[in-house]
């Protein structure tokens, strides 16, 4: 967004950073994409965008407030960059399973609501699910095993509910919702537990979903995905704002305050029982001369 020479980078450069790590494109030299790297990693981790501010100054120092991030370094480029990090993250999914009205009535709510959705049912077509981003025509999920913000709802009125459970349940990350009444639920759970399926697993299920004041399909489905958007909200709200600290990779160069990529840093020293990185054999060198001057700096 802004820098102040020397710097090689400029105002417009940008650079697409992807969930490893790896970076396309050029926000600057070692001084401030390793940095960028670890923060859009951060940003990745609580969805929200920031800023990141790179400083000239005599003392290490990293100053963070919600959205700003300052980093003042000795680095001798003194150069001064303002970058701005903005996470772009797939969509919440919502796979619908059954063919009943309340599972057409989600497919169609979700989309609006910002979710993708994918449709699941034994032999269905697109036709069956108009809207859906996807539609699966058996009850194998396995497709959907790498999701992480995933949701399932298991509309299917009746039909085949324990086998819908069961494939919803095989989902790690999954929260799972069954639409059915508490006697209805009840029955689901006591034949998956004959199946040999965990009362661990059953826990993650939410049942009755749905059903509060609700009468005609189109409500149910309305109140199933008036719940999970709740929860999603609440679930986001309590995550903490992660700890920059604890992004595996990087480490601070306790010399100059840069940001070292650990897994290509060739400069390390090690000071009881602690190894410490570098951007450059100069910060190497003043550490191993003088090490006290360095390892009760502030570093974050």
């Amino acid at each position: 967004m802004r820098t102040e020479s020397p710097t090689s980078a400029h105002p417009g450069d940008k650079a697409v950073i992807t969930s490893d790590g790896v970076l396309h494109g050029w926000i600057g030299g070692s001084c401030s994409e390793p940095l960028v790297r670890r923060e859009a990693l951060v940003a990745m981790s609580d969805g929200l965008p920031r800023l990141v501010r790179i400083r000239p100054d005599i003392e290490v120092a990293e100053t963070r407030t919600r959205g700003e991030l300052t980093v003042a370094t000795t680095c001798p480029s003194g150069g001064t960059l303002d970058i701005f990090i903005d996470p772009h993250l797939p969509k919440p999914l919502l796979v619908i399973v059954g063919g009943s009205p309340a599972a057409r009535t989600l497919v169609a709510l979700a989309g609006v609501m910002g979710f993708r959705t994918c449709g699941v049912h034994p032999g269905a077509t697109a036709a069956d699910f108009p809207g859906a981003d996807r539609v699966i025509d058996a009850l194998d999920l396995s497709a959907l095993a790498g999701e992480t913000d995933c949701w399932v709802v298991v509309a299917t009125m009746g039909h085949y509910d324990d086998d819908a459970l069961a494939a919803a349940l095989t989902l790690p990350d999954a929260d799972v919702a069954l639409v059915a009444s508490v006697r209805r639920s009840a029955a689901v759970f006591e034949t998956l537990r004959a199946r040999g399926v965990t009362d661990e697993q059953l826990a993650r299920v939410r049942a009755p979903a749905g059903v509060r004041r609700a009468g005609a399909q189109e409500e149910i489905a309305l109140h199933a995905l008036a719940e999970i958007v709740a929860l999603r909200h609440e679930r986001l709200a309590a995550n903490p704002v992660p700890d920059a600290a604890i992004i595996v990779g990087f480490a601070v160069d306790p010399v100059c305050g840069m940001t070292v990529d650990t897994s290509d840093a060739t400069h390390t020293a090690v000071h009881d029982g602690t190894t410490y990185y570098f951007c450059c054999a100069g910060c190497e060198e003043r550490f191993v001369a003088s090490p006290g001057l360095f390892v009760s700096a502030p570093t974050r």
